[in-house]
């Protein structure tokens, strides 16, 4: 059977976004959609306030209340949810190992209480299974000024492996009828001597052109493989996060590598780049893992 969409639910109320978005996408995948309400009831942590059973009974009235919204928009769309007990950090981490693709809701609607905010997101981002895609901003084609946002943003190292990023990135550009734009960030090689910072070895219109065939090389074979997606690149001499994230506020969705070694830590795993466009950017994000 063919792994499931899964959305992360906290409550209904705001929750309709990051469930919508994820609904269009099972339905543009072929693919079924999970949604999940993970909490963990730990009475002796717990004030002596706090009903626990209401609190589970409550989640289960979410979920449902939003699986009829999605019925209703997608009535030939396969969905299922459920109640973990369970910490939703650990719940997210074992269930992404069993979908296809895991989205999660915006900070304090949507998504687990919490989310988006220091360890419990790098945690979630960095050590999922799968592709995470992380609703920021606005998830609608639609601008405030009346105009319709562009296509899909793939950020693009060049130098470490990338194939699973530029499927994620081509398929999501083919699904959606959108263009595909490419941003590669280069810098002048330094070089360090004993106690000195030596001046670059190459003139910057040699890196530049070096930059431009490794990245017109890695696409090539990409072109041929989805004719129907136009592709643009943008190399610039910058840091790239910036860039993606300004590109996030005209765009539908910015895809964003992550380092698969399991014996880092969360702050190498996701890096300093797609960290600051998680956190910054004004359209969904997915995090694509490098296997």
């Amino acid at each position: 059977m063919a792994q499931p969409v899964i959305v992360g639910v906290d409550e209904a109320a705001g929750a309709e976004e990051a469930v919508d978005w994820a609904a269009d996408e099972a339905h543009l995948r072929g693919l079924r959609l999970h949604l999940v309400h993970a909490w963990l009831w730990e009475p002796h942590q717990a004030p002596a306030s706090l009903n626990g059973p209401l609190i589970r009974r409550q989640g289960e009235q979410a979920l449902n209340a939003l699986t009829g919204r999605v019925a209703s928009h997608h009535p030939d769309l396969e969905v299922s949810s459920g109640v973990v007990d369970s910490n939703p950090l650990q719940a997210l981490i074992a269930l992404s190992s069993a979908a296809d693709l895991l989205v999660l809701g915006p900070r304090g609607s949507g998504g687990f209480s919490g989310l988006l905010i220091g360890s419990t997101s790098l945690h979630v981002v960095a050590h999922a299974a799968c592709p995470v895609v992380v609703i920021r901003g606005t998830a609608t084609a639609a601008m405030p000024d009346g105009g319709t946002r562009g296509g899909v943003v793939v950020g693009l190292h060049g130098r470490k492996p990338c194939d699973e990023l530029l499927t994620f990135a081509f398929d999501s550009a083919q699904r959606r009828h959108l263009a595909l734009r490419v941003v590669h960030a280069w810098s002048l090689p330094i070089v360090l001597g004993p106690g000195h910072t030596l001046p670059p070895l190459y003139e910057e219109s040699h890196v530049d052109g070096e930059e431009q065939r490794l990245i017109a090389e890695i696409l090539a074979g990409w072109r041929q493989q989805y004719p129907d997606v136009t592709v643009t690149e943008d190399l610039l001499r910058a840091g790239p996060a910036k860039h993606l994230v300004d590109l996030s506020t005209t765009h539908q969705l910015v895809v964003v590598g992550r380092n698969g070694n399991t014996t880092d830590g969360p702050l190498r795993r996701l890096g300093s780049v797609s960290q600051a466009v998680v956190h910054h950017a004004h359209c969904p994000v997915a995090v694509v893992p490098h296997r």
